[in-house]
Parts: C-alpha cells; sequence; structure tokens
C-alpha cells in the first residue's frame, strides 16, 4: 500500500551499479534550484542483477516519487527503463546522453565496467594526501611546511577557510589556511612562500556577527556568552574586515568575499585561479649584460 505524502514531499530514489556517489551529487545539483520542495532520498547502490532491481521496485511502490540512475551496465539500465515504462515510474538515466555524445564524437562504444571512476589510481592517493595535508594545516598549524601548500586560504575567524579548504583537498588540492587573529603576528613562512596561491578570504562585518554568535551559543554549555566580547562587536569586527583587505591588497593576494557563496562556490573561484596560474606563461629570466 503506497504511504501518502503531502504535496511539497518528492521521494526521490538514486540507483547506481557502483557506490551511488556519482547519481546523488547530480541529483543534489539539480534538486537544490527548486525552493519550497521537501525531497526524501533513497539510495540503491550497487545494483548490478534483477533481484535487486525487483528489491528497489517494490521500495518505489511503498515510495512513489522518481527514479534517478547512473549506470555504466547498458544492460541493467535497459531492464529497469523497461520496468519503469511498465509501471508509469518517471525513470531519469543521468549518463546516458553524455555515453551517447561521446560515443558518437569519438567512435568508440566505450567501457562498461561499474565503479571504474572509483579506481585506486594515483589521483586518489593524490587525493588522500590531500586531504591529509588539509588536516594537519588547519588553522595555522604547521606554518614551517606552508611552502609545500599549493593553496593558502588568509582571513579572520569564521570566513569558511577551514571547510573550503577541506573541498579542495577533495579535488586533490593542497590547501592550508591561516587566521588573521587581532594583535597577532601572521608566521613570516606566508611571506616567503612562492610557489602557493595565496587568497584572502572576506565576509560582510554584520554576516559575519552573525555567524560568530551562532558558533559562541554552539560551543556554550548553556547557550549563553559574553554579549561584550570584541569578537562579535561590529565596530571591532569592521575594522577587522578592514586590516585584512589592506593585508592582502598589500601583498597583492586575490580576494574573495564568501558573504553569498557557498563553500562549493568559493572553492569553484579557487579552483580557477589555480589553474589560470598554472597556464600563466612563467616571466623570461633577464640576460645579463656580457662585460
Amino acid at each position: 500500500m503506497p504511504k501518502k505524502i503531502s504535496p511539497k514531499t518528492l521521494h526521490v530514489h538514486l540507483v547506481s551499479d557502483s557506490t551511488g556517489d556519482t547519481v546523488h551529487r547530480v541529483a543534489q545539483a539539480c534538486l537544490s534550484q527548486f525552493d519550497g520542495i521537501h525531497t526524501e532520498e533513497h539510495v540503491w547502490s550497487l545494483v548490478r542483477g534483477q533481484a535487486q532491481i525487483d528489491n528497489l521496485l517494490r521500495g518505489v511502490e511503498e515510495y512513489p516519487g522518481i527514479v534517478i540512475a547512473t549506470f555504466a551496465d547498458r544492460k541493467i539500465a535497459e531492464q529497469l527503463d523497461a520496468e519503469c515504462k511498465r509501471r508509469k515510474i518517471t525513470y531519469i538515466s543521468v549518463l546516458d546522453p553524455i555515453f551517447q555524445a561521446l560515443r558518437k564524437h569519438l567512435g568508440e562504444q566505450g567501457g562498461e565496467a561499474p565503479g571504474k571512476q572509483h579506481e585506486l589510481t594515483e589521483e586518489y592517493f593524490d587525493k588522500i594526501e590531500a586531504m591529509d595535508f588539509a588536516m594537519h594545516h588547519d588553522d595555522g598549524q604547521l606554518t614551517d611546511e606552508l611552502d609545500k601548500a599549493e593553496v593558502i586560504l588568509v582571513g579572520v575567524s569564521r570566513t569558511s577557510k577551514t571547510p573550503t579548504c577541506i573541498y579542495l583537498s577533495h579535488r586533490g588540492l593542497k590547501a592550508a589556511n591561516v587566521p588573521i587573529v587581532p594583535g597577532a603576528p601572521l608566521p613570516e613562512a606566508l611571506f616567503k612562500t612562492k610557489a602557493s596561491l595565496i587568497v584572502g578570504l572576506t565576509n560582510d562585518p554584520t554576516r559575519l556577527v552573525q555567524i560568530r554568535e551562532t558558533r559562541l551559543q554552539m560551543i556554550s554549555s548553556d547557550g549563553k556568552y559574553d554579549q561584550g566580547s570584541s569578537y562579535i562587536d561590529l565596530d571591532k569586527v569592521r575594522e577587522e574586515i578592514r586590516a585584512a583587505q589592506r593585508l592582502f591588497s598589500q601583498h597583492g593576494w586575490p580576494i574573495i568575499d564568501v558573504t553569498r557563496k557557498s563553500v562549493e562556490e568559493t572553492a569553484a573561484i579557487i579552483l580557477q585561479m589555480y589553474q589560470d596560474r598554472k597556464q600563466k606563461p612563467a616571466p623570461l629570466a633577464k640576460k645579463s649584460k656580457a662585460k
């Protein structure tokens, strides 16, 4: 017997013959564009046979909704597609249009190995190393190793430095972050590094005060905190931001205002900066004049 759902609730069945990570990310990217819709996700991973298809179809009968799938194995995809059509279930194959376009362009059929994108390649181990680097170089730790970072984020407290570094590490970049603390000097290593892309993060002072107040409430056992603290004093926070921006400008570091940006958006801008920097030709060495 199908369960009753409210008109604003959408059950989304995410199906894959691999881990389900790809279909989850694609679905999230699409569903985030629709406001006021509550979604319930049902993940069906490693679906590689009729028994598993039957099982997930029972789940769709219990929680009616749409089926979004990523299959490398076309036979399994066709089986599920046929079953969904027979039962009048909306079925979306995410990768099919991409596969078809690539096959047409390349003149090749391509492989059908589920989970191939998750193989333990050199790129995978580079990503693990980058994640480890981000964790050990968070919040000004191990500053003597800053020259090993590919990206260094600098900013006052609560400007999304840590989550942005973690996101960048998932993309394989070694990212470190250094906090700007009023009255405390920045590490000398920050100004000596040559290879790293250094980016300054800033935020709207009013928004920053709100974020800091929320943070203080969270770490307080009773939800109370010192409301007279300079940490959340709007005038002091404004001066923090101005001082940080002067520092960024003085050293020619690019600045990103994270006020209305998600971590993903900030990271995307940094990734583009990093790629542009890599592709920029190195200046030619000046030849010394013969005496």
